[in-house]
């Protein structure tokens, strides 16, 4: 808060380069960051602190202080002391260990930074140095305004020698960069520690709680509550006793005044108030976050997620949430890196009409020895085109030779011919290498020149202007002057662009490439249209001129400079298209399909157009090929947007989609907004307008005239590219667009950015009651990785934000599968079995004191022994409980995966739930019931085999508890679906250990030591030892679970669940299930055009031509002089990180591959179910 407050009050900042004194003066923030939550001072505090804030360690502790007051307690202090200690005591160790953990890794790449940097420090890096802080120009001093969190601006002047230079964002480094493409640069600190942007821009991480969680809370109330009216009624009866009978003990039990009945009640209220704890669990908690805990080792363990290529296991970063992953109902994933691998491949081409790279024989790969700068990695199949290079077709050369100059890719070459290549997009880095590969090298760049290597010649090209892309462009440009003196521009961008921007003259060749671009379309490719033109030197002179006056205006810069590019950019000459893959990474599309089966729906959030999602859509199985009309409303206007949502063709589609709900009666009909799964609306953030909501009357009137046509007709989906997410998510239209939306089984949002993401993640957890998972690989992703409900993290090639921001992080996407269909299923289903168990031990066992009470004057007697009170939830009921919860499992994973469809039950929450615990409490109630009455009328009047008395209290409590611990026992086996060696083992083990305890506390050594401690004195061994005392534990246990086997029984036989059928099915198996069948990729054939999409960012072409960033001349050659091939690459950076990094071959199939869970198992669709 003082941090925040100093902010508001600090104006601007004043530094000087140096000069520590008078920076010192403003008491600007160090450079240290803390993120740890405790030191060694105030961890013992703070920690017991937050745990008491939990209500169960809150009402235990006030316990413990009613216990000191004997008037009160009746029961010793170490009943409440010993389970309070322990709980308090595990909760802090898991909570120092989260805490030295979560520092460590945070606290990594900062330590050295510490001491040593601090507001106006003059530094100089090196390009292999990570900036730990915000820099700036060398000395001097300078004036800028104060730390915030806005990234895309920054202003500041610097005086240096009298003269002012200003400052803006383009002269600042973020904290965390890399320095790139220089070998040094000199630096002034300006912010440090928590206020540099990184850190102003991290946001509040907040704490994640389960539904489950929430759900336990509202119980414990409601457990609160009851408790309070089982004490106000014995508290009455006890009164009402005092009353009646109280006379008859005033010789032994004298009264201290006239009230002594009122305050007895007084006093018998707050007794049982300790006596009945133990409806409270106070381990509940204790217990869960070791089950949890458990859990989190079983997703780290499972080899299964492992990805051996990047030696990376699955991670669960968290231990709060294992639960929750069995109750997904959304998932909001990213696409590029997530679905898609991120590396892109240079697959086929078309130039001048002609198209290259289909070839039905993919054996045999080109030979591109002749040229020894070649990338060795690249691999390509069609020959022709090799042969065309070789005969030096002018088209070919001429398209080759634009993808070598038309970029801002960056080239390394430290030795000769090693070349680096770094490029802000993937799609550049692939193009740029395969123009080198087929000869046309690009080797280096100064901010005026681009050099080349030319089938072996070195060139060198003056380079005049960069027309830098943006997202309304969706191309960009450049015009160079060859060596011979000739001007020409050479462009790419997305076809539609491009087309509208050529010559007539290209008309026949256009139609020629649009029928390629529609097979690369077909195939999932991202495909990017060249074109050329020749420039007159007046006309660009003149140009260049205009340019540079509207490059230095300050008003309306941006409009004026399109304006300029758009005059350029025309009549330009076709010469052909590029189409790229972006490998869908392995088993995705398996793995959408098995998580459709479960009922779980996928909205993909991507910044690319419109026409690369819809093809990955189709790719990854998102989309399917029988929705064979789509229909697209492109309005600009909210009238333009209605009219076309009520035409007659659209409205025809909606009423189609809802036959399926439509029911016809003599007296008319009924409708139901519930609409077909293939209906799937791509969201795009180019236009202005979302979605509209038909209204049922609407759709009604229309029912009658189009009816009778429905039958014949094939099915439709419906595409909305032309919506902006800015209105979507506005107060006034998220209603609509949420409703839309989720009539839908999948969802494609287009162009969205960072901050709409998580928009949407939360406008689903505020409207839907659903467990929301949001899953991405890239910084992009962070905020919606923190807004779902789950985050997951995919460590590839975008760099580790994701994943230090997720709960739980692994390889690949096909992973996501296993955590929820299996790990999530099981941690959902072992926790919610715990829960029922747990609340039925001990309410029964705490209701068998209140049905005691009315045969003891409502004095607060225990009918158990205190030792056996202390030792029933840590040591007796503990283990079977907890072996129950880590090993139990209704099927395998392999079932789990041919049946998807028991994930279902979680999503409805049918395990655990308000009516779960009901059932629970009535079946407590009457297990306490049979517990107390069939005991005690065994025990009336009895006398053992020798004549002896029999029925005394210690005899009547010790027969209880020992009945009470065999039908909890009983009863968790019937819960138990899954019987182990361990599981076994804890639950015959806790029964030894109770008969082990009770022989050795009853005994007369004990009582000799401690008499008042242990006063059962040899009732073990004296009741034991009857056969009639045996009989009551059969028969108490018999009618205990009774109930449970014939109501279990009932409804498997007359409404079973699909846990129920599967699970007959696995009986009757008895086997492994039979071997998977391979599925043949069918290849899609489509008319729709695949888009290039541009995921570099604005501003490199200025970068590029300013000289800011460039290195020294790399090492030359003229020409194809280096003998061999090196490995070379590039670096890529930012967001689409990912260019082939590996060093694999890019279409050769890795042979060593990992057989995936996908490929294990298949999907068995059985008819029953």
């Amino acid at each position: 808060m003082d941090c925040v407050r100093k902010n508001e009050r600090e104006v601007e900042r004043k530094l000087r380069a140096n000069d520590r004194e008078y920076n010192l003066s403003f008491k600007y923030a160090t450079n240290a960051i803390k993120t740890s939550k405790y030191n060694p001072f105030t961890f013992l505090p703070l920690n017991l602190f937050e745990q008491f804030q939990r209500i169960a360690n809150a009402y235990f502790l006030f316990l413990l202080v009613l216990q000191v007051i004997p008037q009160i307690s009746s029961l010793s202090w170490f009943t409440t002391v010993v389970p309070l200690v322990l709980v308090l005591t595990v909760t802090a160790l898991k909570d120092a260990t989260d805490d030295i953990v979560n520092t460590n890794s945070s606290f990594t790449h900062e330590n050295k930074w510490y001491k040593t940097c601090f507001n106006g420090l003059f530094v100089i890096l090196s390009t292999t140095s990570n900036l730990p802080c915000y820099l700036s120009l060398p000395q001097g001093e300078v004036l800028c305004e104060p730390p915030n969190n806005r990234l895309d601006r920054f202003t500041g002047t610097l005086t240096y020698a009298g003269q002012k230079y200003p400052l803006d964002n383009e002269k600042i480094l973020l904290r965390g960069c890399t320095l790139r493409n220089t070998e040094w640069c000199f630096g002034l600190v300006l912010f440090g520690g928590p206020e540099t942007k990184l850190m102003q821009n991290c946001g509040k991480t907040t704490f994640k709680r389960t539904s489950i969680d929430r759900l336990m809370n509202f119980l414990v109330i409601c457990i609160f509550a009851f408790l309070a009216f089982m004490c106000i009624i014995l508290a009455i009866g006890n009164y009402c006793w005092e009353l009646n009978q109280g006379s008859q003990f005033i010789v032994f039990l004298p009264r201290q005044d006239d009230n002594a009945a009122g305050f007895s009640a007084f006093l018998t209220f707050w007794s049982y108030v300790i006596i009945l704890n133990t409806v409270v669990p106070i381990s509940l908690y204790v217990s869960v976050e070791i089950i949890r805990l458990g859990n989190s080792f079983y997703i780290e363990w499972d080899r299964k997620m492992y990805y051996a290529r990047k030696d990376t296991p699955a991670e669960a970063r968290t231990t709060t949430l294992n639960e929750e992953l069995g109750q997904i109902k959304y998932i909001f994933s990213d696409k590029t890196g997530t679905l898609t691998q991120n590396i892109m491949i240079f697959n086929k081409c078309s130039i001048n009409g002609k198209s290259y790279g289909t070839t039905e024989d993919h054996t045999e790969t080109v030979d591109f020895s002749f040229n020894p700068l070649a990338d060795p990695r690249f691999m390509f199949h069609d020959h022709a085109l090799v042969e065309a290079v070789k005969l030096e077709n002018p088209e070919v050369h001429a398209f080759f030779r634009l993808l070598a100059l038309c970029h801002t890719v960056m080239a390394e070459e430290k030795k000769e011919g090693e070349i680096f290549y770094q490029a802000q997009s993937p799609d550049e880095g692939a193009l740029v290498t395969a123009a080198r590969n087929f000869g046309f090298v690009f080797r280096s760049r100064t901010p005026d020149s681009v050099s080349i290597v030319e089938m072996g010649q070195q060139r060198s090209y003056e380079l005049l202007a960069i027309l830098d892309f943006n997202n309304v462009r969706k191309r960009m440009s450049v015009i160079v002057r060859s060596p011979e003196g000739k001007l020409s521009l050479y462009c790419k961008g997305a076809d539609t662009i491009i087309y509208e921007r050529l010559h007539q003259s290209c008309s026949k060749l256009m139609d020629v490439t649009t029928e390629h671009l529609n097979e690369f379309a077909g195939d999932g490719l991202r495909t990017l249209a060249l074109a050329y033109k020749d420039l007159d030197e007046e006309y660009f002179n003149q140009w260049k001129q205009r340019h540079h006056e509207a490059s230095t205006e300050m008003d309306d810069r941006e409009s004026k400079l399109d304006q300029l590019y758009e005059e350029i950019e025309k009549d330009l000459l076709l010469l052909g298209a590029t189409a790229i893959e972006d490998k869908l990474q392995d088993g995705v599309p398996q793995t959408i399909e098995q998580l459709s089966k479960a009922d779980i729906k996928i909205w993909v959030l991507t910044g690319d157009k419109q026409e690369t999602a819809e093809n990955i859509g189709y790719s990854c199985n998102l989309l399917r090929e029988e929705m064979t009309d789509v229909f697209v409303v492109s309005g600009n206007s909210s009238d333009d947007v209605r009219q076309e949502l009520r035409s007659e063709e659209v409205l025809f589609v909606i009423i189609q989609i809802m036959t399926e709900q439509l029911s016809f009666s003599h007296a008319g009909y009924e409708t139901s907004l519930c609409f077909h799964p293939c209906f799937i609306p791509l969201w795009s953030r180019n236009a202005r307008y979302l979605f509209f909501i038909l209204s049922p009357d609407l759709i009604s009137s229309h029912v009658q005239t189009t009816a009778k046509l429905l039958n014949s007709q094939p099915l439709h989906s419906f595409i909305s590219p032309t919506l902006s997410q800015a209105h979507a998510l506005e107060r006034s239209t998220e209603l609509e667009f949420l409703k839309t939306a989720c009539m839908c089984k999948a969802v494609i949002c287009c162009r969205v950015t960072p901050l709409q993401k998580a928009q949407v993640v939360e406008l689903v957890k505020k409207y839907k009651q659903a467990v929301t998972l949001a899953i991405g690989d890239g910084a992009n992703d962070v905020s919606m990785i923190k807004a779902a409900h789950i985050g997951v993290g995919i460590s590839g090639q975008e760099g580790m934000q994701a994943v230090l921001s997720s709960d739980y992080s692994f390889a690949q996407f096909r992973f996501l599968e296993r955590l929820l269909l299996v790990h999530g299923r099981w941690s959902y289903l072992r926790m919610c079995k715990f829960l029922r168990y747990f609340f039925y031990k001990n309410f029964t066992f705490t209701f068998v004191h209140f049905w005691y009470a009315f045969f003891c004057g409502f004095s607060a007697q225990t009918v158990y022994d205190e030792w056996f009170i202390t030792l029933y939830n840590l040591m007796y009921t503990a283990l079977p409980v907890l072996g129950m919860s880590l090993f139990d499992q209704d099927v395998n994973d392999v079932w789990s995966f041919q049946h998807p469809q028991l994930y279902v039950p979680g999503q409805l929450n049918l395990y655990f739930s308000k009516k779960a615990f009901f059932k629970c409490a009535l079946h407590s109630g009457y297990s306490s019931m049979v517990l107390f009455f069939i005991p005690y009328a065994a025990m009336y009047d009895t006398v053992r085999d020798d004549g002896k008395d029999v029925a005394d209290y210690q005899s009547f409590a010790l027969l209880t508890q020992t009945c009470l611990l065999f039908a909890v026992s009983i009863q968790l086996g019937f819960e138990m679906s899954y019987w182990t060696a361990v599981n076994t083992f804890f639950v015959l083990g806790s029964l030894a250990m109770y008969f082990v305890v009770t022989f050795t506390m009853y005994s007369n050594g004990m009582f000799l030591t401690l008499p008042s401690a242990f006063p059962f004195i040899g009732t073990a061994r004296n009741s034991l030892n009857q056969p009639n005392i045996w009989l009551t534990i059969l028969l108490t246990s018999i009618l205990c679970v009774l109930p449970v086997v014939t109501y279990r029984f009932l409804l498997i036989q007359l409404c079973p669940s699909i846990n129920d059928k599967v699970m007959f099915k696995v009986r009757q198996a008895k086997a492994a299930p039979p071997p998977p069948t391979r599925r043949t990729r069918i290849r899609r054939t489509s008319s729709r055009r695949s888009g290039y999409a541009f995921s570099h960012a604005q501003g490199y072409g200025d970068l590029v031509t300013s000289g800011r960033f460039l290195r020294r001349p790399a090492v030359r050659s003229s020409g194809f002089t280096h003998v061999g091939r090196t490995t070379t690459g590039f670096s890529p950076m930012g967001r689409s990180a990912g260019y082939s990094p590996t060093g694999r071959p890019q279409t050769a199939k890795v042979p060593d591959v990992e057989v995936t869970s996908l490929q294990m198992y298949r999907t068995i669709k059985d008819p029953a179910l």
